[in-house]
This record gives structure tokens, C-alpha cells and sequence, in this order.
């Protein structure tokens, strides 16, 4: 079992008061809307095709399987080539929200498909990870549990930098592992406005970023001996606005804030698991400890 060092603080990542503030699951969203989460075309079999997530109806990133037992997975495809952010709103979110601002869901909610959201305003640190490197998810954790690609023979690969910003237990069988996927990767971002959200972050917690997020479930269906068997939670969080603020706040080492519009029924959870989300995420950060080894161990590769 490969053991790494844990880019997280020893009792986990994220920190007091986590969860800022939520509202109540509500109906939003645009018929007409310029993102959605699908299918793509059936297989000639009649199987379900691949799960993706479509950006003006380009397929931008393919999402976990169906199934709920494969692993977690959200991998970049050339529609995820820009990012969705409302100009009029670029002066109230970098002053910053302090609550789940109904005028600007109803803005963002615009862009998205028909559905129930859960609104959260969240504090996150994010930690910028590279595919293979010694805190990817994909490489690590995953494995731990799934092992590599039998086809491939690799981990899973998602093409894209990401954030990672927050680890907890939700039970000694299950673990929350949450993500922000940028719609851009970090290298595209324009230097100045990053440095310009870097001294606002030095003296500001405040900045809001905001996502379109789904919450999925995994466990293999089959518990392989030797491997660390247990139910992935993986909080999935793509950006919206705020590429600048998210490679700012890495670099600084800054918290910063996150509005949420969780997907409820675009997810793969079963009954409760949502409604447990908040409980879960508003919880005492945590790393999991691999089966058989020791918390001190577990942290260096």
C-alpha cells in the first residue's frame, strides 16, 4: 500500500466554522441553460452512456460511472474551455458574501439546468494538486481502495489540476473528501489578477468564489483483501467564478469563501446522504488513516 505524507494539518484540513451559512433545498435553474449534467448518446448495446458534464452541449468532464461502485472521477474534456462568470456580479463577490445571497443564486442559476439546489456558503483553503503528484486523490486514496486501472494499469487520471480543501470521517466506514475542479486550469489565468486577489487575501477572508457542485458516493462493490474498503464521499465543487481568487488563496495559503448550488438530484447518493451532507461537512476535519497502519505512518510515502 503506497503511504504518503498528508498535504492537510495533523487533525485534517479545512477548519472552525467551515460552513458559513445554508439555505433551504430549492427549485432553480433554466430549461435553456448553457450547462447540464447528462448522458451522452446510449451505447448500441442499450447501456447507459457515459455520465458528463456539458458546457453550452460540449461534453467538458466526464463524471463518475453510473454504477456507484466504480470510482470517483470527474476528467476534462476539450468542452471545459471557459469560465462562467457574471461580470455585474465581479464587484460584490470580491467585496465578498456573508450569507447565501438570493440575488446572486437567482444570477448563477441562469446557467444552470432545471433542478433542486442546497445553497452553501462555505470557508475553504485549497491546496493546489497536479495529476501523479504526492496529493492526488487518484493516485493515493483511490487506490488504496480500487487499485489501479486493470485496462490501463494506471490510476485515474483527470487532465486538470484541481483544489483540494477539505477531508473529514463521516463514519469509521465512509470518509468526505471534497473537491474545487476548476473549468480552466490555473496556468490560463491572467497573472496580475491573481497577484491583485493575493494582497486582498492577506488582509481579507472575505472573497467569494462560486460553483455548481454534486455530492458522490462510491464503494466497490467487492472488498479486496489487503485494500482500505470503505464508502468515498467526494464533494465536487466546479467553478464557476473565481479561477484568480482559487490560485490566490492556494498561494497565500488563505481561507476563502465558496457559494455552493449543490445539484441534489445529479449526484450519486441514496436517500439521506444529503440531507447528512451538512452535518458531515460542518464536522471536525480529519485524514483517514489507511487499514493497517499507524497515523504517524500513514502521512509519509
Amino acid at each position: 500500500m503506497t503511504l504518503r505524507r498528508s498535504p492537510f494539518p495533523e487533525s485534517g484540513y479545512g477548519g472552525p466554522m467551515t460552513v458559513l451559512a445554508h439555505g433551504a433545498v430549492r427549485k432553480l435553474g433554466n430549461a435553456h441553460a448553457v450547462l447540464r449534467f447528462d448522458a451522452a448518446h446510449p451505447e448500441p448495446t442499450g447501456a447507459t452512456g457515459q455520465r458528463l458534464l456539458f458546457v453550452d452541449d460540449r461534453p467538458s468532464f466526464e463524471l463518475t460511472p453510473w454504477c456507484g461502485t466504480c470510482p470517483m472521477l470527474f476528467e476534462r474534456k476539450e468542452g471545459a474551455d471557459r469560465t462562467l462568470s457574471i461580470p455585474d456580479l465581479a464587484a460584490r463577490l470580491e467585496a465578498g458574501l456573508s450569507d447565501v445571497d438570493s440575488s446572486v443564486i437567482e444570477s448563477f442559476a441562469e446557467l444552470l439546468p432545471v433542478g433542486k439546489y442546497q445553497p452553501m456558503l462555505l470557508s475553504i483553503s485549497p491546496h493546489l494538486v497536479f495529476p501523479l503528484d504526492r496529493d492526488d486523490y487518484f493516485a493515493h486514496e483511490q487506490v488504496q481502495t480500487w487499485g489501479i486501472d486493470p485496462f490501463w494499469g494506471l490510476p485515474a487520471h483527470p487532465r486538470t489540476p484541481y483544489y483540494r480543501t477539505f477531508d473529514t470521517a463521516v463514519s469509521p466506514h465512509s470518509h468526505l473528501y471534497e473537491f474545487v475542479v476548476p473549468m480552466v486550469p490555473p496556468s490560463w489565468n491572467d497573472s496580475d489578477r491573481v497577484r491583485h486577489f493575493e494582497q486582498r487575501l492577506r488582509t481579507e477572508s472575505t472573497p467569494t468564489a462560486v460553483a455548481v457542485s454534486i455530492l458522490d458516493v462510491c464503494v466497490p462493490a467487492v472488498a479486496h483483501e489487503g485494500r482500505d474498503y470503505y464508502a468515498h464521499w467526494s464533494l465536487i465543487h466546479f467553478l464557476l467564478d473565481g479561477h484568480h481568487k482559487l490560485e490566490a488563496a492556494a498561494r497565500t495559503g488563505r481561507p476563502l469563501r465558496l457559494l455552493s448550488l449543490l445539484a441534489v438530484d445529479a449526484g450519486l447518493t441514496e436517500k439521506g446522504e444529503i440531507a447528512d451532507l451538512l452535518g458531515v461537512r460542518s464536522g471536525q476535519p480529519s485524514v483517514r488513516v489507511p487499514r493497517g497502519t499507524t497515523p504517524s505512518a500513514a502521512r509519509f510515502s
